[in-house]
């Protein structure tokens, strides 16, 4: 027993270690110690890659491949392989094989023309399994198609207009609480907001005491997907390590407040009318009620995905326009002649078509959800080459929203760009803020009302003014800013 002991102990030191390693190369000799498979490392075999290496392809290391690079600085890698490599580079992620596609054209034969034979369980998707189970974000075939029907009637028109009532009645709530010259968190006001409005809106919950240890939870998660992802081999979830322990700490945060919510609409403590309501409603061919487990994980991918991506936008806008201030203040001047002194309301969205533009803008140059991936399921053609199955295929819409060749000047932040027919003219796969084909985001005008309609209510009361310090793009599972949060409130 002694023996065993330490030699557990050995293993959980080992693994501990792992999880902070700097250098790439030990991982052979690793997953031996450490008794991980070694097809967690090594790539696959020759035969497997060989229709691939005609690609081009950015130099890379033994044994890793483009990890260290790729995990390093995630978007500077991109931008140069495709600046140097072209619209179709291949790079090796571990064992992993990738593909950069880079081409609206090629992105379209994947989300659009090919779908079904790209899956979204990819090595990345694999780690996120924990916190959104089998949801609506990454299930896949029958079972998806049966959850998307079930939840697409609740982002109807008639529904979003009755959504729209909440979401700007919780935005003068919070403003009415801020103070002149008073210093906030844009991101942490951003997300408090808008997870307390999707709580409201498609569950009748109030979250307005949970968010803080909510939203603690999911950064905690969010922070340990991110360095599962950059690791050169994989730590297996029941080996105790301290970011194994901080995970599992997370998801049950998260499944207990899921919980409460689900007990309190069996207990009649909410309207009839919201999804959770449908979807504990719902029964399949044989009359069963869905699983606990399945309501759960739908329950927890529209909570959480629903409003991360919409404060994300919003904290990102915000920054844009303080560093824009001609910006800002014809955005506060359009939202005045188009509701006055009033709040808006859904059917002004129309008139704000000048705070739809800032918000397209700013989700063109810093996309929340700025890249995607794909595998391939059987064998099949990209951009007329021969891509195995198995393969993975990264889009990043950070760069194709970058592009000169799709948008002039691309780094310039300007929102009369879409005013026109820019949208139209664009190839298909160019614009990219909610996806593409029969996966683009079933909450797409959900999250475009609710941004036009929160910016339109601050804006017309506050302007934000950031402080010297720029917050960073940090790629994580959506492309969430890093430092120099804080700026102050102005009122107009």
């Amino acid at each position: 027993q002694v023996s065993r002991s330490r030699r557990l102990g050995g293993r959980l030191m080992l693994a501990s270690f792992l999880e902070g390693l700097g250098s790439m190369y030990m991982a052979g000799a690793i997953a031996a110690a450490s008794r991980v498979d070694p097809a967690h490392v090594y790539p696959p075999p020759v035969a497997a890659r060989s229709a691939l290496d005609a690609l081009p392809s950015p130099p890379g290391r033994p044994l890793v491949g483009h990890l260290p690079d790729f995990a390093r600085d995630t978007l500077g890698f991109v931008e140069a392989a495709a600046r140097e490599h072209g619209d179709m580079v291949r790079f090796r992620l571990g064992r992993w094989e990738a593909v950069l596609l880079n081409h609206p054209y090629l992105v379209e034969e994947v989300l659009v023309r090919d779908p079904w034979n790209w899956i979204k369980h990819t090595f990345f998707w694999r780690h996120v399994g924990a916190i959104f189970g089998k949801g609506l974000l990454t299930n896949e075939g029958q079972p998806w198609l049966h959850q998307r029907r079930l939840v697409q009637p609740a982002f109807r028109h008639d529904r979003l207009e009755a959504y729209a009532a909440t979401m700007v009645d919780y935005t003068l709530r919070r403003i009415e609480r801020w103070e002149d010259g008073a210093e906030i968190d844009v991101r942490a006001e951003m997300t408090s907001l808008t997870f307390e409005i999707v709580a409201k809106v498609l569950f009748d919950a109030d979250v307005a005491g949970d968010v803080a240890e909510i939203g603690a939870a999911f950064d905690t998660g969010i922070e340990e997907i991110g360095r599962r992802f950059r690791r050169p081999i994989r730590i297996p979830d029941r080996v105790p390590t301290p970011g194994n322990l901080r995970y599992r700490r997370s998801v049950a945060r998260m499944d207990a407040l899921i919980e409460r919510i689900v007990a309190e609409h069996r207990e009649g403590c909410a309207g009839p009318d919201d999804l959770l309501s449908d979807l504990m409603a719902a029964r399949d061919e044989e009359g069963r009620p869905m699983p606990e487990e399945q309501l759960r994980d739908e329950v927890i991918t529209l909570l959480l995905a629903g409003h991360e991506t919409t404060a994300l936008a919003l904290t990102w806008t915000w920054w844009l326009l303080a560093r824009h201030p001609g910006v800002d203040r014809r955005l506060a001047d359009a939202v005045e002649a188009a509701v006055g002194s009033g709040a808006p309301g859904v059917a002004d969205v129309p008139r704000l078509g000048y705070v739809e533009h800032v918000v397209k803008e700013s989700m063109r140059l810093r996309p929340p959800a700025y890249s995607f991936g794909r595998e391939a399921v059987e064998p099949c053609e990209v951009g007329g080459r021969e891509i195995p199955a198995g393969t993975t295929v990264f889009v990043f819409p950070w760069l194709l929203h970058r592009d000169v060749r799709w948008f002039e000047k691309p780094l310039t932040f300007d929102p009369d760009r879409w005013e026109g027919e820019l949208e139209e003219s664009l190839p298909r796969a160019a614009y990219l803020p909610f996806g593409a084909g029969p996966r683009i985001c079933v909450g797409r005008h959900f999250a475009m009302i609710e941004a036009v309609l929160i910016v339109a209510t601050i804006a017309a009361r506050w302007r934000i003014e950031w402080g010297p310090a720029d917050p960073r793009p940090f790629p994580s599972i959506t492309l969430r800013p890093t430092g120099g949060l804080t700026a102050r409130l102005r009122s107009r």
